[in-house]
């Protein structure tokens, strides 16, 4: 009987689906684990082969956990909402809703042929009412909250206008926007629109002015993270700065939590360090540098500074505003404005990231206008640069070349000044940013070391009324509006130019239909479109819609309780499954999407509808499976192609061809020349009349014509080979290349397991009891792939079932005993060759339901040893002997051997050397 995967794969997935197998529910008598994917965006182009790779990993745990008596929790759903899907809309006046739902249909089908154990009925789509209604319903409840200082947690806004009415905001501690002092009297007086107009600055969900990365092309803001090298991340279209009225949330309130939540979770450090940079903790001093008072300036007071080396202040020979900050208009003098005001523009078509990361490129521009230094009196110069950012601290920098390197570059570039203020380094090459040396040219510093000069410098800051002490966080808060139409409505409206939410009741705030999808006449979002679209008839809604990251910050409590119409999840749901116990996606996410639904958490176990404050305990980043692209070497100026082997000999060019009509390096001429109409005629130059590709390691990529689909493999390999070759590529954390070369040794594998269970064609299993080595073989291997699955090690797991089933084969072991474990063992990693061979076993049960077998030591422990016999200190063959033996006893085996008589052909041995249980040496 030959292993046709094909209609076994399709049985077998119809019968999970008609039975309901990965179903599961709230079962008090078993322990949970909940195993969670980063759900997709449903794109157009499908999957390739690189998408399932996490998808296969959790699947494996996932089946694993289940047969070890877990009641696991596995779902999947879609991340709906997206630019692309607009994009597309835009161009063809196709609504995103239609070309959205034929994208999840086709995903849907890809994920369902390879065999994953989703609970699909608790599926969730971001686009669907019945799910952005919890979305819309958490931002309610982030409008009505407050960030208290004192309890460091979120609190209802109803306890923050209880303290007004009491105390005013006199003995409130809280994040919020800067803000005005004002006594219970006052708060009483103002009216409604004052009122309003004072607690939105204390909302985590808030409406400010603030500086957004304005796409024009796409019509949007975009998160940092949505920007690269000053252009979109999507589409690689031009960012500029702007400023905009704009929704925000307060996750800044929440830097320190996050930081201190790191520590109890388990995840990579990797990913960890770059939440930890991004939160950007800091230690220091905020210092005031007061403007110098000159006619050519108009603006009087002081300039913020903060900094985590206030040991450093002698050593200040300039001040750097960032070009966005609120002062560099006020204090520029008309000499220097012409040249401002073209900085400045300059500046703002440049993203943050690449103004963080462009080291190289020194840029900036003086003022005209000076500060006071607040120690020696002396006037220092006020210039511009867009390596200060500014949202991060108070957007302007004391800056101190001889110790800090991006000041040291700025000042070489410009020549400015230049202090040693830190001994122990050569100011004249570099900055020394050490914090070894003892300060020196710093009046009362001098002589200290600069632990303790930091000390000392705050004290005297704080004593003399030029700052105080203080902790600082890179962290802003998030951009929370978009000006598109494919997401989520925000459920606002206005009232008085002041926002107010829509009652929980009348959620969904459902997204409404309009003509285009493209911003108004007016530059207002493609909602403003919307016709009758009002609060009652009466008052506008909040034209733009929710950011991508809104729906995937809260996803994983929604699949605990996914068809629920009255809340979220219920309690009985969210205390059962708690949080994720094992997560895994890529880490392109690390500051985005795992920052926001850690912030999400947070707030929502403040306010008590959920157990946990952290949303998962272990996460894996899986690595990128990177496509192998396929080149032919064309002769310049002609339609004649070389052979990789021959191709120095010619002047060529290479060209990316599709890999699908390349197998094994050899390109198919025929498919090569009906593949694009200008390649029909053309000429090869061949090696031994083969065609050979040259290969090169990039992403995968439709314009690397790289890509693989899944289906191709399924259809030509089966999806269980799919299943293990991706996962014995390598590490799962590691990225490596798909070479589909390599698919046919993990097929051939599958077939020789397959042939265990039939003798001459037939399906047979011998009940006759295993022998010690069959018992040996299988025990060996059930330890070795338990231990791998439970650390991620799936690649070697592959290796370990190969090396078993070729033992296996050489014992020419057909046992039940042997095979009927082993197949249960393999079912994680190719469930439907298990499902089909344990079904032919007589099980009328899916695998699923078995326990996952538990290795017996005693059949590891070694009581043979295959002895290497050297003559004269060259191996010549070998015996296997009981390790109880003697030596006495090992020497008499030996010298009885047949072996042995032959390689001493009557002589008799000088010596013989036995080391019991490593080798027998004899000397003639």
């Amino acid at each position: 009987m030959e292993y046709n995967f094909n209609s076994i794969e399709q049985h077998w997935q119809q019968y999970w689906k008609k039975n309901e197998t990965y179903k599961v529910s709230i079962d008090l008598t078993r322990p949970k684990y909940y195993v969670l994917d980063m759900f997709p965006y449903p794109s157009g182009a499908g999957l390739h082969v690189g998408h399932p790779l996490g998808y296969i990993a959790s699947d494996i745990f996932s089946r694993f956990k289940k047969m070890k008596g877990f009641n696991v929790l596995h779902p999947m759903g879609y991340d709906a909402f997206g630019l692309p899907a607009e994009q597309y809309a835009i161009q063809t006046g196709q609504h995103p809703a239609i070309t959205t739902a034929k994208n999840i249909e086709r995903y849907r089908e890809q994920l369902d042929r390879m065999g994953f154990s989703f609970d699909w009925s608790r599926e969730v789509r971001t686009s669907d009412p019945e799910y952005y209604k919890w979305t819309q319903w958490i931002f309610l409840k982030l409008f009505h909250s407050w960030f208290n200082n004192k309890s460091n947690k979120t609190e209802p806004i109803e306890l923050l206008v209880a303290e007004f009415n009491k105390n005013g905001n006199l003995e409130v501690a809280a994040a919020c926007s800067e803000t005005e002092s004002f006594s219970a009297l006052e708060w009483k007086n103002f009216n409604e629109v004052e009122q309003q107009a004072r607690l939105l600055k204390y909302r985590l969900a808030y409406l400010s002015d603030s500086m957004v990365n304005w796409c024009p092309t796409l019509g949007t803001v975009l998160a940092n993270e949505e920007v690269k090298d000053g252009l979109s991340e999507r589409g690689g279209y031009p960012v500029e700065k702007k400023l905009m009225s704009q929704w925000s949330l307060r996750i800044s309130a929440f830097a320190e939590r996050l930081l201190q939540g790191l520590e109890t979770i388990d995840w990579s450090d990797a990913l960890k360090e770059s939440q930890k940079y991004w939160i950007g903790k800091s230690e220091g001093a905020l210092l005031n540098f007061e403007i110098a008072n000159t006619s050519a300036v108009q603006s009087q007071g002081n300039i913020e500074v903060f900094t985590t080396r206030p040991d450093t202040i002698f050593g200040v020979t300039f001040i750097t505003l960032a070009p966005e900050h609120d002062l560099v208009n006020s204090i520029t003098t008309s000499e220097y404005t012409k040249k401002v005001e073209e900085y400045i523009s300059y500046s703002k078509n440049r993203s943050e990231r690449e103004r963080m990361a462009d080291v190289k490129k020194i840029t900036g521009q003086f003022t005209g206008a000076y500060v006071i230094h607040p120690f020696t009196k002396k006037n220092i110069p006020i210039w511009i640069g867009d390596y200060v950012l500014a949202g991060y601290g108070t957007g302007a920098v004391m800056a101190v070349p001889g110790h800090d390197s991006r000041d040291y570059a700025f000042a070489k570039h410009f020549g400015l000044d230049i202090t040693e203020v830190v001994s122990g380094g050569d100011i004249s090459k570099e900055a020394y940013e050490s914090k070894s040396g003892v300060l020196v040219n710093s009046d009362f510093l001098d002589g200290l070391t600069a632990d303790k000069a930091i000390k000392k410098a705050i004290e005297e800051i704080v004593k003399q009324g030029f700052g105080e002490s203080k902790v600082n966080y890179r962290l802003r808060d998030a951009i929370f509006g978009r000006q598109r139409y494919w997401g989520e409505p925000i459920p606002v409206y206005y009232k008085n130019n002041t926002p107010y939410t829509i009652l929980e009741s009348e959620l969904p705030l459902v997204l409404p239909e309009i003509d285009k999808f493209l911003p108004t006449e007016s530059g207002e979002p493609p909602l403003a479109r919307a016709k009758d679209w009002q609060y009652k008839g009466e008052y506008d809604y909040e034209p733009t819609t929710m950011p991508g990251w809104a729906g995937s910050s809260w996803y994983y409590l929604r699949y605990m309780d996914a068809k629920n119409s009255n809340v979220f999840a219920s309690a009985e749901a969210l205390n059962y499954w708690r949080d994720v116990d094992l997560y895994l996606g890529g880490s392109e996410h690390a500051t985005g999407h795992l920052l926001y639904v850690r912030f999400w958490t947070k707030v929502l176990f403040d306010l008590g509808y959920v157990p946990v404050d952290e949303p998962a305990k272990k996460l894996i980043n899986q690595g990128m499976i990177q496509g192998t692209s396929c080149f032919i070497y064309r002769v310049t100026g002609t339609n004649k192609f070389v052979s990789n082997g021959l191709k120095n000999n010619y002047d060529t060019t290479p060209l990316h061809v599709d890999v699908n009509i390349v197998s094994n390096n050899v390109l198919d001429i025929d498919a090569f020349k009906n593949w694009r109409s200008e390649f029909a005629n053309s000429e090869f130059i061949t090696e031994d009349g083969k065609y050979i590709c040259g290969n090169e390691v990039e992403k995968m990529s439709k314009s690397k014509w790289n890509v693989v689909s899944p289906d191709s493999i399924i259809e030509q390999y089966g999806a269980d080979c799919l299943r293990m070759y991706e996962m014995f590529l390598g590490p799962i954390e590691q990225s490596k290349p798909w070479n589909t070369n390599g698919i046919s040794g993990v097929s051939n594998f599958l077939k020789r397991f397959w042939r265990l269970f039939f003798v001459n064609g037939e399906f047979q299993l011998s009940q006759v009891p295993a022998s010690k080595q069959e018992l040996k073989s299988l025990h060996k291997t059930i330890k070795k792939v338990t231990d791998d699955i439970e650390k991620f090690s799936f690649n070697t797991s592959v290796s370990s079932f190969m090396i078993c089933v070729n033992e296996l084969m050489d014992l020419k072991c057909n046992k039940r005993e042997i095979l009927e474990p082993l197949t249960i063992l393999i079912a994680p990693f190719a469930p439907h060759i298990a499902e089909e061979l344990w079904n032919l076993m007589g099980h009328q049960e899916s695998i699923t339901k078995t326990i996952f077998p538990i290795h017996d030591k005693n059949y590891l422990v070694e009581d043979e040893f295959e002895y290497p016999v050297s003559v004269n200190g060259k191996t010549r063959f070998k015996l296997i002997l009981p390790l109880s033996l003697t030596k006495d006893q090992i020497e008499a085996e030996v010298t009885q051997s047949a072996e042995f008589i032959k390689h001493l052909n009557g002589s008799s041995p000088k010596k013989i050397i036995i080391v019991p249980g490593r080798i027998v040496n004899i000397v003639i």
